[in-house]
């Protein structure tokens, strides 16, 4: 948020009511095209990106090394996670509002002068300069936690020689710890655009990035499989590379002008205030620092039920079982990725800027407006969950033996996809409230949810454990797994949002976001229709008219 749209405090009656309509547009002006610009950004990559993956997945790589590869990039998301994650939740905590000067004598203005190499923390560039300053600990963090889950992947996988055994693979772990790093040095650059909503530098990094990542992995599988060199995962390993170096390049030339005009600087500098308590050695806001250290616990277990599903299908699965879940899990996972996850971060920034401080309560207006965009959200994704529970366990696997091929088809990937259909409205759901959540919640409130987070993952471990190894549902029972996990996080996060409301002195409506009696008719009957149909299909193009054409009618009814 720029500093001429503050976030006013809640003593600060009488210009939040003059500075409502104007700062609340703005900001949800901003976060609007921020989540389209990012929704556009994802379908673009991911366009891209697909395209490149089934010419691996269909010519060049084996089921196998799909599974690999996917390990391997748990490995670098999970640097990144741990390094980052917490502190960039806090730092969206950080509003660039300059502090009132208070009047003082001659002596205290003397006592008050800026020391050289100082920026004063009072300012909106010593505000941004505090977070800043807390993006490098990301870059320290980041060096340690590539070293550590490095040393641990191997620990794991000690005894599994068909991983040890794959070409090259010793190199492209190290490269993608390297590009893990090498991706939080833009790290600095990065939170000063999210922090002023300039979507379009984050845009037109990250969509260069993909670019050339794409066409590195592209053009060294296709040279590999051309001069008959087996590079095994190499080649994805290289284009993270490649994606990395590229988004700290764009970053770091799209940003420094706007350092240079704001008065801070890309670097870690010191930052003056007259409480000599605010920062940690003058460099590090001291609220943020405690405020992303309680983050860290539940965001690190938070990350473990994210990424469990990979991590136990690693542990009682074969690399080509691996293989079959990981490329069910991308295609399940598209439209996460491509709609989800954009609006979660925009609507955790949006929300986190309208309620969040440090400190202090928000106003009621501000919070009422939050209530209606959170209700709002909520009953689009109930809608759009409609359509995917409708459309989806029938119309999925169809798609997937034209895309992928019949050998994917044959694995029992379809079987895996249509699964995971009843994942993707929790998935959404889940995304907004916790969101919410992680805006509003005090110190104490993040620490009885991260208690919370971690029953959660027991349970989903116990779960996982019955479904794979006693019930023997393979990858399928994985995602039942995590639709039970999902469904008690959604239980917690809105029991947490009515509560908090309630101490604002309203409510949360469920009424208004469950679907009306014609919407269910609707999708139950075409549920109907299509799974009758489905025993004819056979992957041709009449296949997709009959499917394409009720979906339509649907959609319109909708």
């Amino acid at each position: 948020m720029s500093s001429s749209s503050p976030i006013p405090s809640a003593s600060q009656k009488a210009p939040v009511a003059e500075l409502k309509p104007k700062s609340e547009t703005s900001l949800l002006s901003k976060s609007a095209e921020g989540a389209t610009l990012l929704i556009a950004l994802q379908i673009g990559s991911r366009a891209l990106t697909f395209v490149v993956g089934q010419l691996l997945l269909r010519f060049l790589f084996p089921p196998e090394l799909f599974g690999i590869s996917t390990q391997l990039e748990v490995y670098s998301i999970s640097v990144l996670f741990f390094a980052r994650e917490s502190l960039r939740v806090a730092i969206q905590r950080q509003t660039d509002e300059p502090e009132p000067r208070k009047s003082s004598t001659p002596e205290k203005e003397k006592d008050d002068q800026i020391p050289d190499g100082h920026v004063d923390g009072r300012t909106a560039a010593g505000k941004t300069q505090a977070i800043v300053n807390l993006a490098y600990v990301s870059i320290y963090l980041g060096a340690i936690f590539a070293v550590i889950l490095a040393w641990l992947y191997l620990r794991t996988i000690a005894g599994t020689p068909e991983i040890l055994n794959i070409p090259y693979f010793q190199e492209a772990l190290k490269l993608y710890g390297f590009a893990a790093v090498w991706e939080l040095l833009a790290e600095p650059c990065f939170v000063v655009a999210q922090h002023r909503s300039m979507y379009k530098i984050r845009a037109a990094a990250e969509a260069t990035a993909t670019l050339l990542r794409c066409l590195a992995t592209c053009a060294s599988a296709v040279w590999a499989s051309r001069t008959g060199h087996d590079l095994g995962v190499l080649p994805f390993a290289m284009g993270q590379a490649t994606y990395a170096v590229s988004l700290a390049i764009v970053y770091y030339c799209s940003v420094r002008s706007m350092a240079s005009a704001g008065g801070f600087h890309l670097t870690l500098t010191p930052i003056y205030s007259s409480d000599i308590s605010a920062y940690v050695l003058s460099y590090f806001s001291r609220p943020l620092v405690i405020l992303g250290t309680s983050l860290f616990v539940q965001l690190l277990v938070k990350h473990v039920l994210t990424q469990g599903d990979t991590i136990l299908i690693a542990t009682f699965a074969s690399p080509v079982a691996q293989g079959t879940y990981a490329l069910a899990n991308n295609y399940g996972g598209l439209l996460a990725r491509l709609v989800l996850q954009p609006v979660e971060e925009s609507s955790r920034n949006y929300f986190g800027k309208l309620l969040a401080t440090v400190d202090g309560k928000p106003p009621k207006e501000l919070v009422m407006k939050a209530r209606s965009s959170l209700l709002s959200l909520l009953r689009a994704y109930v809608l759009l969950s409609v359509c995917v529970l409708a459309v989806g366990p029938t119309v999925a696997p169809l798609l997937l033996k034209v895309v992928a091929g019949s050998k994917w088809a044959m694995s029992g990937a379809g079987d895996v996809l249509a699964t995971y259909c009843y994942y993707i409205p929790l998935l959404a759901i889940n995304g907004v409230t916790e969101a919410f959540v992680s805006s509003v919640a005090t110190e104490s409130e993040v620490n009885r949810q991260s208690v919370w987070m971690l029953a959660f993952s027991v349970g989903f471990g116990g779960s996982a454990f019955i479904f794979l190894r006693v019930l023997e549902l393979g990858a399928e029972g994985l995602v039942w797994a995590n639709v039970m996990n999902m469904a008690f996080r959604i239980v917690w996060s809105t029991v947490f949002i009515t509560s908090f409301l309630r101490r604002q002195g309203t409510n949360l409506d469920l009424g208004q976001i469950l679907p009306r009696g014609p919407t269910i008719a609707a999708g139950v009957a075409t549920y109907a229709v299509l799974a009758r149909m489905a025993s004819t299909f056979h992957g041709g193009i009449s296949d997709f008219l009959k499917s394409g054409s009720i979906t339509l009618v649907f959609v319109v009814i909708l």
